[in-house]
């Protein structure tokens, strides 16, 4: 299959939109946030734009993020984001896009409701060809795992929306599983450790800073410290507080257990003929929550496999689509 219309992958994540060209590698990565005016319903800000709006809106803006989980939770939201990101696409590839092909990731446990509605909206910005691909196989192809041999490939991609553990062989998926808990989760669990110990009300952005800064996986680690700001909810006063990193760490135990279950699960599934490779050649982490401190220690001293991070976690999957265009023939999910 030869492509001769301009080429691009986009990973549609619950946390960022990023666009991968053959030629040119990344060339957009912006946040999955809308901003809206609630009066008139009219986009006001998308991306980073909107991003530094959350939680310093007036009255009638509203900023949402359009995608859960990995798929569209509002579609007319989700379509605006996408045209911004295709005139910005085209932009820095010095030509119009107007009509380029497009191959896009979708959850493995996405339904056809799910794809069809991501398909559509991709589309409906001037897309010529649109083409699925599963997120996990495209994570593989954007870590250089050779996906398609007769061999284990097991990716790990921890996302803001979700968690997917996949064991790949010859192209495919061989087992899957995924659950709802990712980055958002983490900072939502650090935001409720905060409130009820401390009775104090911290946006999520202040979140995410913690968990970046300080926080770490259930090992043992030197202590580190981090002053966070936020409203008494007693007083209704601005407060400052002190965080250890041990505090995050219980903060964020419960979520990290549950994402240490899926993998589990799915590695229990894996068929017998496959399992020699997993212990040979181990495990692959991708996604934004791939970086947190300790990952990599904690999950191979839990699974007793090697554990390995992607060359560039949080850019797999968006490199994984703009990849697969020259092999969409054997590794599309669904072309519609």
């Amino acid at each position: 299959m030869v492509f001769t219309n301009p080429e691009i992958g986009i990973d549609l994540g619950t946390m960022n939109v990023l666009v991968y060209s053959k030629n040119k590698g990344i060339i957009v990565n912006e946040p999955s946030v809308v901003a809206i005016n609630t009066e008139t319903n009219d986009v006001l800000a998308v991306g980073s734009e909107a991003k530094m709006m959350i939680g310093k809106t007036p009255g009638k803006v509203e900023t949402i993020r359009p995608l859960k989980n990995g798929v569209i939770a509002d579609f007319d939201k989700t379509t605006a984001l996408l045209k911004q990101i295709m005139k910005l696409a085209s932009k820095r590839l010095g030509f119009s896009l107007k009509k380029p092909n497009v191959v896009i990731s979708t959850p493995y446990h996405s339904t056809s409701v799910e794809r069809r509605s991501i398909h559509e909206a991709v589309k409906s910005c001037g897309a010529k060809n649109v083409y699925l691909i599963e997120e996990p196989v495209a994570a593989a192809i954007g870590a250089d795992l050779p996906v398609d041999e007769p061999v284990a490939n097991v990716i790990v991609n921890i996302g803001g929306g979700k968690t997917e553990t996949a064991i790949i062989s010859l192209g495919g998926v061989v087992a899957c599983h995924s659950i709802r808990i990712g980055g958002d989760q983490l900072d939502e669990d650090i935001i409720q450790y905060v409130r009820k110990k401390y009775n104090l009300l911290i946006g999520e952005r202040t979140a995410e800073r913690v968990k970046i800064e300080i926080g770490y996986a259930p090992i043992n680690h030197t202590e580190k410290t981090m002053d966070v700001h936020g409203r008494d909810l007693v007083t209704g006063f601005l407060k400052a507080i002190t965080l250890t990193s041990t505090e995050v760490q219980e903060a964020i135990a419960e979520s990290l257990q549950q994402i240490l279950g899926a993998v589990r699960a799915a590695l229990e599934d894996c068929p017998a003929e496959l399992s020699g490779d997993i212990i040979e050649r181990g495990i692959i982490l991708t996604g934004g929550g791939a970086l947190l401190n300790g990952m990599q220690e904690w999950l191979s001293k839990e699974v007793f496999v090697p554990v390995h991070l992607a060359p560039n976690p949080l850019e797999s999957v968006a490199i994984g689509t703009g990849r697969s265009l020259s092999v969409i023939h054997k590794l599309m999910k669904t072309a519609l």
